[in-house]
């Protein structure tokens, strides 16, 4: 068995929290990397809440400049809404510098989540 630990960067775009509004985390920067994947973990989902999620990617870290990735730009996809104690993979396979994540709260009172971009295939590793 062979370990991947020192050939990938794991960032934390949303600390494991319950998530009462629409979460938009900070711009993740790809640069040294040639790949990327999002994982998002749920926990409880409180007052029938409707809790979707996306990537999306900018050249720059301009909050305007973001768009949603392309699921031309992925691989796997995200659920229509997200569900209680689960995990959600996606991969990205755009050309973009960064990317972020948005969690939008559709209705209902909260959920609990966190998320982490898996940065892979570096250009000098290993990883610290």
């Amino acid at each position: 068995m062979r370990s991947i630990e020192p050939n990938i960067g794991a960032v934390q775009v949303v600390a494991p929290a319950i998530i009462a509004a629409t979460n938009t985390s900070a711009a993740i920067d790809l640069k040294g990397f040639e790949s990327a994947a999002l994982v998002i973990n749920t926990g409880t989902i409180a007052g029938a809440g409707d809790y979707t999620a996306k990537l999306q990617e900018s050249a720059t870290t301009t909050s305007g400049d973001f768009t949603d990735v392309l699921a031309a730009h992925m691989t796997g996809t995200f659920p229509a809404s997200l569900l209680a104690d689960s995990v959600v993979k996606v991969g990205y396979i755009g050309f973009k510098r960064y990317v972020r994540t948005v969690i939008t709260k559709n209705s209902g009172t909260s959920i609990a989540a966190g998320a982490v971009v898996i940065k892979g295939h570096p250009h000098d590793a290993p990883v610290a």
